[in-house]
């Protein structure tokens, strides 16, 4: 068996969120969280070229009323279903603002 090697570091303060993002909709917007805290989102990109994923940073950045620049992809960039990093927002502010957005 082979043994990992890990680097440690420091991280970034903020908090994590899951969404499962539909593609190709009517229109963007919050579509519900599940059982699980995932948050289901549609957004009208199609998923080409990182187009979806641009929007959807673009999208959560108006929601949650923060720069686009302090929100990543932190994992599933390539999937429906994506890790996403909020810099400098504590979980209960995120949790708070999604709620109030819900369609």
């Amino acid at each position: 068996m082979t043994r990992r090697k890990y680097r440690l570091h420091d991280g970034k303060t903020g908090s994590a969120l899951v969404v499962r993002v539909t593609p190709r909709a009517s229109r963007n917007r919050i579509a519900e969280v599940l059982d699980d805290g995932t948050v289901r989102i549609h957004l009208t990109a199609a998923p080409v070229d990182g187009e979806a994923n641009e929007k959807l940073i673009a999208f959560l950045a108006k929601i949650l009323d923060v720069a686009k620049s302090r929100i990543e992809i932190v994992a599933g960039s390539t999937g429906r279903d994506k890790l996403i990093s909020v810099v400098g927002m504590d979980a209960a502010t995120l949790h708070k603002r999604i709620i109030a957005k819900l369609d």
